[in-house]
């Protein structure tokens, strides 16, 4: 009979830190007048383990220093030419036609002083022809490009086909080109294409945090030793709540760099000075590719993924970052094509040893592609991404290596990690991860004030390069 898990009680997600008075976080719970004092665990007990959930960017990026409020980079746009939106005036059979490009294009070649609109194709060139509806391709020669009666948008074709146009007039169709044809002692090709490389950019933003606390309760002894995820322990409370400021802050500073957005035209963010900053998240779902409708949990799935890889960058190994359940869908797919997967547990460890654990996991597999496949706690994290209903991240797919790329700054190529943090920093100035102490309590001696005051800041961007060879994977 299959069970299920009560809803009650549940897992805590009640936040654990509070914004009162530092002296009602110490135990106060003494009564030395009672003959039956109790025992104490000496240690605080970790019952939600590791709490921290940084570990994606340590993983697939890299940290780099910018002088600027202002990053940009281009990225190299297609080598070959190809129209997905184009019309011909020319009914079927016949040897030649005018076809019209609808395309959009961009950039907008008029700012770089030819005609707007302007297609790049040039006398001479061979192209291919092909109904997008399926009812028949040809091939042809241009023999005139945007002159006399034709459009910037248009271009004079002859067919090779004896029969002439395959497909009606006006039949939505495909070209590209591939290769070019001149006669004997003619002159060369006329006109030059120059490429147009796609300019992106993005801006740091500015993140704090402090902690406080007065010299009279740092004077206050606990009697449970406390410790953190980074190592710091003691019977002084206020070195906990410290160390758990400096945790989080870590975490913010992870997480700001996924969900970041910019601040839009018309928004309260902007009409408040606050401009956001384009994060993973909304770069992938902008730039990149989007899965929606549930996780791909089948070979066929997979295939359409990588269907869509090779139409991008081709990237040879990628990292998928997961939450459980679509762990354990791909888990369940490539144990399905086991051929005793359906009624038995062969797959795993073969050894036959009833001694040893059987492993019911894949850390990775080949299909077209190499994939990498690994946990990302903060999609499970009940206190961040875990369990949302609405906006659900089940999972991203992250190209492994680096991408060549014009530095608008530095004025020259440079290899880059897909995925990296811009911070800025100067001769004088590192704002990678900056902390300070002041107060008059502590060690500190800068004010008057009872108190010490440790504070935290960071400013950074990310940079997602090659946004088209990453996948999200959303609910």
């Amino acid at each position: 009979m299959a069970g299920s898990i009560s809803v009650s009680p549940t897992y805590a997600i009640q936040p654990s830190a509070q914004q009162v008075a530092v002296s009602t976080n110490y135990i106060t719970n003494f009564n030395f007048l009672n003959q039956y004092l109790p025992d104490t665990y000496e240690k605080e007990f970790e019952r939600y383990g590791n709490r921290s959930i940084s570990s994606f960017m340590r993983m697939v990026g890299a940290e780099i220093p910018s002088t600027s409020d202002l990053i940009k980079w281009s990225e190299q746009g297609r080598l070959h030419i190809k129209y997905t939106n184009c019309t011909s005036a020319g009914a079927a059979a016949s040897s030649t036609a005018t076809i019209t490009v609808n395309d959009t294009l961009v950039p907008n070649r008029a700012s770089i002083g030819l005609t707007a609109g302007t297609i790049a194709v040039r006398v001479g060139q061979t192209v291919v022809i092909s109904a997008n509806n399926g009812s028949g391709s040809n091939k042809g020669i241009i023999t005139a490009v945007a002159t006399g009666a034709l459009a910037a948008n248009q271009f004079s074709i002859a067919y090779y086909e004896g029969g002439g146009q395959t497909f009606a007039s006006a039949t939505p169709c495909t070209v590209f080109i591939y290769g070019s044809e001149f006669n004997k002692g003619t002159a060369g090709m006329v006109g030059s294409l120059e490429p147009d490389d796609e300019i992106f950019e993005t801006n740091p933003i500015i993140l704090k945090d402090t902690y406080e606390v007065s010299g009279s309760d740092m004077a206050q002894i606990g009697w449970v030793e406390v410790t953190t995820e980074n190592g710091a322990t003691g019977y002084l409370w206020y070195m906990k709540a410290s160390s758990e400021t400096r945790l989080r802050f870590d975490d913010y500073l992870e997480t700001s760099m996924i969900e970041a957005v910019p601040a839009a035209a018309g928004s309260g963010a902007l009409a408040a000075n606050y401009k956001g900053t384009p994060g993973f998240f909304y770069t992938v779902e902008s730039r990149g590719n989007l899965w929606s409708g549930g996780n791909p949990n089948t070979l066929s799935d997979f295939d359409t993924v990588v269907g869509r890889l090779d139409k991008q960058g081709a990237i040879e190994e990628n990292v998928l970052f997961l939450n459980r359940q679509f762990s354990f869908d791909i888990d369940d797919m490539l144990a399905a094509q086991n051929s005793y997967g359906a009624g038995g547990s062969s797959y795993g460890l073969f050894d036959n040893d009833e001694t040893m654990a059987l492993n019911l996991g894949f850390t990775g597999f080949r299909r077209g592609y190499d994939f990498y496949k690994s946990d990302w706690k903060y999609l499970n994290d009940p206190t961040m991404r875990g369990d949302l209903s609405s906006g659900a991240v089940n999972g991203v797919l992250v190209p492994a290596g680096t991408k060549s790329v014009y530095d608008e700054v530095m004025g020259k190529n440079a290899k880059r990690p897909f995925l990296h943090v811009r911070y800025r920093k100067s001769q004088t100035e590192d704002r990678r991860y900056k902390t300070w102490i002041t107060g008059g309590a502590g060690g500190a001696t800068t004010s008057n004030i009872d108190k010490m005051e440790i504070s935290f800041l960071s400013e950074r961007a990310i940079c997602t390069l090659g946004a088209n060879n990453f996948f999200i994977f959303k609910q």
